[in-house]
């Protein structure tokens, strides 16, 4: 599951009539139709990516600006929020991660783990494996100028005076990882060290794939791949299916922008396809 995890945390994680055709790529799509006085936009982004792949045309721009209001995943403007992200992200009172591994994996873990990282795993001994997974994830970027889309666009919420909200709460977010059993977490974790450059080559391949703006080859690459189909249903179906509701009833109120994990916006299950099972017409917007 190595390989699925580190893309679904960069990212995010057969169709019927509804899906998307082949020449219908793009990471920007609006949404109109039913009773709906005006278009909203959905962007696809991956969370993290270095800054010469970093690209944000200027109808992206145009649109952010024109709607009255911007949703994220989280609400990621919000320092409560931040500071309860980490709360989370601590193991339970008395449990550590050396205890998760096991004395002897973990020292050899560490040890690898320092050489990619700079730092020992040591210093993130009371937090769930995920915060290990998220530093090894940024270091699979082989570059040192980062971009991240989800800190663009809360800059120009800022400058512009718009408030950032969340179609999830982080809460939400968390629990997802929650889920996966720590036995497994360890394991992807373990695989990762030993085989970095691997994940290196992988994520390659993710940027390549992203900037083809093809959200099929995305979805595809990202979270249809048989190791995830125990984790999908609650890393991308009910997520997708929960977000629905809401862009729903603000869509309703005025334009809206919704920038996601572009893993979320294709397939069957994809954020694009519920759309329009709801009667929405949803179409790429070419960049």
């Amino acid at each position: 599951m190595k390989k699925t995890f580190v893309l679904l945390l960069a990212i995010i994680v057969s169709c019927t009539g509804f899906g998307q055709t082949k020449n219908e790529t793009s990471l920007l799509w609006e949404i109109s139709g039913k009773n709906l006085k005006q278009p909203s936009y959905l962007f696809g982004t991956v969370h993290i990516i270095c800054k010469e792949d970093f690209f944000l045309p200027e109808i992206v721009r145009t649109k952010f600006s024109a709607a009255h209001e911007v949703f994220l995943e989280l609400d990621m403007d919000d320092p409560a929020m931040m500071m309860k992200m980490m709360s989370l992200m601590q193991l339970p009172k008395g449990q550590t991660i050396k205890q998760l591994f096991g004395d002897s994996a973990f020292a050899a873990f560490d040890k690898k783990y320092q050489k990619i990282t700079g730092m020992s795993a040591a210093l993130f001994n009371t937090f769930k494996p995920l915060m290990l997974m998220s530093m090894l994830t940024e270091k699979s970027l082989s570059c040192s100028g980062r971009e991240s889309y989800e800190q663009t666009f809360i800059a120009m919420a800022a400058k512009e005076k718009k408030d950032i909200k969340g179609l999830e709460k982080i809460e939400d977010q968390i629990a997802v990882f929650d889920g996966i059993p720590d036995s497994v977490e360890i394991a992807n974790l373990q695989t990762m060290v030993a085989n970095f450059d691997k994940s290196i080559e992988e994520f390659k391949k993710l940027i390549t794939v992203y900037k083809s703006q093809d959200v099929e080859a995305i979805f595809n690459l990202t979270a249809a791949s048989p190791e995830l189909m125990e984790a999908q249903n609650d890393l991308l179906v009910k997520r997708n299916n929960n977000w629905i509701p809401v862009m729903q009833n603000n869509m309703e109120t005025g334009a809206c922008f919704f920038a996601v994990g572009a893993a979320h916006l294709g397939g069957d299950i994809g954020v694009i396809n519920l759309l329009r099972k709801k009667g929405y017409t949803v179409k790429p917007v070419k960049l």
